[in-house]
């Protein structure tokens, strides 16, 4: 199920005319959804580690590779190069690339929305922890609000393309 619907997220992404970009692998959920994006004819920017792409797993078959020097400048420059993000089902890693631009959001270092798309319940025990996180006032309600729920594909390019949500960084007000 999970491929399955990482593949329709890549063909509503290109047919909705948008690019992807994401960590440059040919492996996993963000594989198939780069896959899917070429096949209709979308554009796909990889951005990848020198030492992922000397370990032989990034997607040869891009739009555009940047291959950068180390996981920071590599989360930095997606960053910089994207408009929203979508977060499919994975582990840490994934976990670790969204709660960064969540974190960057909250400290007003950028502003894109981050949808997480609940693909059969995937993520219903992480937003329990929110709001828990929220319940124990270690995490503000507005700032919670930075973690987008979607249930659909197109409710989570729908999120993922519009304004985020206005709010104070945590630090700042």
């Amino acid at each position: 199920m999970f491929a399955q619907t990482a593949r329709a997220l890549g063909a509503a992404i290109a047919s909705s005319g948008h690019r992807l970009v994401y960590g440059g692998g040919h492996v996993g959920l963000m594989g198939e959804v780069a896959d899917a994006v070429l096949a209709a004819d979308g554009a796909v920017v990889g951005v990848m580690t020198e030492q992922l792409v000397a370990a032989e797993v990034a997607h040869l078959g891009l739009t555009e590779l940047e291959v950068t020097p180390s996981m920071h400048a590599r989360k930095a420059r997606m960053a910089e190069l994207s408009d929203g993000v979508i977060v499919l089902p994975g582990g840490f890693g994934t976990l670790d690339e969204a709660f960064e631009m969540i974190t960057w959001n909250q400290l007003g270092l950028v502003a894109v929305p981050v949808v997480f798309l609940d693909v059969e319940g995937y993520f219903a025990a992480l937003f329990d922890f929110i709001e828990a996180s929220v319940s124990a006032e270690f995490v503000s309600p507005a700032n919670a609000a930075l973690a987008r729920r979607a249930t659909t594909i197109v409710e989570a390019v729908s999120f993922a393309v519009s304004s985020p949500d206005a709010f104070t960084p945590k630090w700042l007000g």
